[in-house]
């Protein structure tokens, strides 16, 4: 059985049950088993930016409405899949300014909500390991695995070094954990501190590597061979 974790911004109970009986009933039908994270208020989802695979947002909200909430989540996370379920259709055309994935109008008829769920599940596939977490100062922000260029270890820190981003950002944590959550055909492991993505490698140069920021990384004694046989299978075998 999958898991998929959803986050749901929903002020009324009455039109969170009836989402939690929809949710319910397309998981077992679909071998899905949802995880739901319920709030009543979006000051969760900007202060604390709660980690989802699919977010369900409320419009006509106490406090920040549910279109502010997500401008505001879209500074730190492009990617998650959204949906409005509201009762105020006319916001629709901003909806898609924010990259809203669907709006669901109350009622919600299930027959509606299976249609649109096969949409959303469809796009929570397709992110499934294009993004990775990392805890800043501002909330959990979510980086595309395409713009890490490298992660070096730092003491107890790992150090993201990313696209557009000076000075990289820390979380904590090992590089052997961070092998096991990332995909294994995009990343070398240069040293037990210190892993590149392959795809911002630039030139490799006797035993070290320079990725297109200009960096140089060095391979470890042990890791040379296997670091080569790694870039040669990703390469197609023309190193």
């Amino acid at each position: 059985m999958t898991d998929c974790r959803i986050l749901m911004v929903e002020d009324s109970d009455e039109e969170a049950t009836i989402l939690l009986n929809h949710l319910e009933h397309y998981g077992k039908v679909h071998g899905i088993r949802f995880i739901t994270t319920r709030s009543v208020t979006a000051f969760e989802l900007v202060n604390d930016a709660i980690q989802a695979d699919l977010v369900f947002m409320d419009i006509d909200l106490p406090g920040i409405n549910g279109m502010e909430a997500a401008e505001m989540l879209r500074e730190s996370d492009t990617t998650t899949p959204l949906i409005f379920v509201t009762n105020l259709a006319q916001y629709a055309v901003r909806g898609y300014q924010v990259d809203a994935l669907d709006f669901m109008v109350k009622p919600i008829a299930y027959g509606d909500f299976s249609m649109r769920m096969d949409r959303a599940m469809r796009a929570v596939k397709k992110n499934a390991g294009r993004t990775v977490a990392i805890p800043t100062a501002g909330g959990m922000r979510l980086v595309e695995i395409d713009d890490i260029i490298y992660v070096e270890l730092s003491k107890h820190d790992l150090v993201f070094h990313l696209c557009g981003i000076q000075g990289g950002l820390r979380r904590r944590g090992s590089i052997k954990s961070l092998v096991d959550e990332l995909p294994t055909d995009k990343f070398l492991l240069v040293s037990q501190g210190c892993i590149a993505n392959m795809g911002h490698i630039a030139t490799v140069r006797g035993d070290a590597v320079m990725l297109d920021d200009g960096t140089m990384l060095y391979f470890s004694r042990s890791r040379k061979r296997p670091g080569m046989e790694t870039l040669a299978r990703y390469l197609g075998g023309t190193i």
